[in-house]
């Protein structure tokens, strides 16, 4: 019977390795997301770099239980997107490492 039941067990595991990796693979799209609308409303003229502070506050007030989002992060995720986005070979492989 154990060997058995270990059957089940690797069956949660995997499942939530994958699940695990579906979540950050969703997060990465995010980041790479918002990195790239700020970046191009920034470089559009149509923002300018305290946005991002004021964008921070906005979602810390409006969205209290939405964490993460600090000005710092958000910048993280600009430089994120720059980073990586004049690598048309290596920027999807970034966004679905997990």
């Amino acid at each position: 019977m154990d060997k058995q039941f270990s059957v089940i067990i690797q069956l949660i595991k995997q499942s939530r390795t994958n699940a695990i990796r579906a979540v950050n693979t969703e997060l990465i799209n995010l980041y790479w997301n918002i990195g790239e609308y700020i970046s191009k409303k920034i470089a559009q003229s149509e923002w300018g770099d305290s946005v991002v502070t004021e964008l921070a506050k906005y979602i810390q007030y409006n969205e209290p239980e939405i964490k993460g989002f600090s000005d710092k992060n958000i910048w993280r995720m600009k430089q994120f997107y720059e980073t990586y986005k004049d690598f048309p070979k290596l920027s999807p492989l970034v966004r679905e490492i997990s």
